[in-house]
């Protein structure tokens, strides 16, 4: 059973950095892909970032966090990071970790940031920015 496990989010003042980990177990392939999303109160789920092992770890990220949000993998602990810094009232959310089994060589660059493309979920780690 393929499982997704979040942690590392918490309460952190303005400007302030987190590192999120997600690890991952249960399933064997080689062409998957790993996104972050988040989701505010009141908000859609959105994509953050995401890294492709099927495309030779390639990363993708929101044009709106580039450089304050920086997704890396260590794949001999099966674990995916997402390094926040910077952080702003409106990084308030639960972040989710995520998976695509179907990301074959090509797909992840049109699909990663739609909810839907991904299989399995996490149960998302809350990020909360005081000001």
């Amino acid at each position: 059973e393929v499982q997704l496990v979040e942690s590392g989010g918490g309460l952190v003042q303005l400007g302030g950095s987190l590192r999120l980990s997600c690890v991952a177990s249960g399933f064997t392939f080689n062409d998957y892909a790993i996104g972050w999303f988040r989701q505010a109160p009141g908000r859609e789920r959105e994509g953050v970032s995401c890294i492709s092992e099927a495309d030779d770890r390639s990363t993708y990220y929101q044009d709106s966090l580039r450089g304050r949000f920086t997704i890396s993998s260590d794949y001999v602990k099966n674990t995916v990071y997402l390094q926040v810094n910077s952080l702003k009232p409106e990084d308030t959310a639960v972040y989710y970790c995520a998976i695509s089994l179907s990301a074959f060589y090509g797909l992840t660059a049109g699909n990663w940031d739609k909810a839907d493309w991904y299989d399995y979920w996490g149960q998302g780690t809350r990020v909360t920015v005081s000001s």
